[in-house]
């Protein structure tokens, strides 16, 4: 096994960037960058599964995958919200709002782990991108009603919550590039190759390399008031998440590559399109406990040891 297998550039790089700004280096990557980056990841993602599916017989197996991920997003804010309940002091408008960002999932963790799947050509099913954006949105749901039944103030109509729901640009970008890729098949395939294929390794470095300085620069405005029982839920939740999505994945029969993908999507937390939802349904939620858990202690985890754990459980399972 070479070296970039074990700890591949990726990773490399976000430890790089998470090491400068702890550092307090001036290294920074323009935020017009990290955005175009972001689209970019999320496009290359979408086609290549697209494309992939557009190929005879590639979609079985594609409903009982979406079941369990829906499933696995609509049912994880439930023991979150209980874990964070009994063993933390946080309120319950907060707890509703983290315990969603723990049942949805998160794009670039995704990618990290596409990526390490393409280096060492482990093959998994095209449909994935589908699943991972069918998981966006259910755990929201979830929260809100855990909120409502618990008595947390929530806001914004029904109008306002499914358009920043369902239209969030996240999940319309990777469902649009994903129908482009499955339409367009071979033929999108042959044109698209050089953009979606040799690009994506070097994009998702240099993305990874902004979410280190970023991860790193929130956890040292905001780490020293988190208390360590929401550090611990921060690592335990994704283990947690990541055992199921494992088990789930196997019990669908997806590939290797396939199980170790719903693990890492059951581990991820949204960090991007929930907080988004949560300021506008739970104002009184506190935003800077929800962010910098999701995004400076568990993002970090996981794509330290997280995906390699779960890719190295996949592959021990599906044996």
């Amino acid at each position: 096994m070479s070296f970039f297998e074990i700890l591949p550039p990726s990773v490399l790089f976000f430890a790089l960037g998470f090491a400068a700004a702890a550092l307090r280096s001036d290294l920074s990557v323009p935020d017009a960058l990290a955005k175009t980056l972001s689209l970019y990841l999320m496009m290359a993602i979408g086609l290549k599964g697209g494309i992939a599916i557009a190929q005879p017989g590639a979609s079985a197996g594609l409903v009982p995958a979406l079941m369990v991920g829906i499933a696995l997003s609509a049912l994880m804010p439930l023991p979150a919200y209980g874990l964070l309940r009994a063993a933390t002091p946080l309120d319950k408008a907060t707890a509703a709002a983290v315990s969603a960002h723990y049942g949805s999932v998160s794009v670039v963790t995704f990618a990290a782990a596409v990526g390490q799947l393409n280096a060492t050509n482990t093959p998994y099913e095209g449909f994935m991108p589908a699943v991972l954006a069918a998981m966006e949105t259910p755990a929201i749901l979830t929260a809100l009603l855990i909120a409502r039944r618990g008595g947390a103030a929530t806001s914004g109509g029904a109008k306002e919550m499914a358009r920043e729901v369902f239209l969030n640009g996240s999940v319309v970008l990777l469902l649009g590039a994903f129908l482009i890729g499955w339409l367009g098949g071979a033929g999108a395939e042959r044109q698209l190759a050089p953009f979606i294929t040799a690009l994506f390794p070097g994009a998702l470095c240099l993305f990874l390399l902004e979410m280190g300085i970023t991860a790193a620069r929130r956890l040292r405005d905001r780490g020293r008031g988190l208390d360590a029982r929401l550090i611990g839920f921060a690592i335990l939740m994704p283990l947690i998440g990541g055992a199921v999505g494992l088990a789930g994945g196997l019990l669908v029969g997806l590939s290797t590559g396939g199980v170790g993908l719903m693990a890492v999507l059951g581990a991820s937390a949204s960090y991007i399109a929930v907080p988004a939802a949560m300021r506008l349904a739970l104002p009184s939620a506190d935003a800077g406990i929800y962010v910098t858990l999701s995004l400076a202690i568990t993002f970090p985890f996981n794509v330290l040891a997280g995906i390699p754990l779960w890719l190295w459980a996949a592959r021990l399972a599906t044996q």
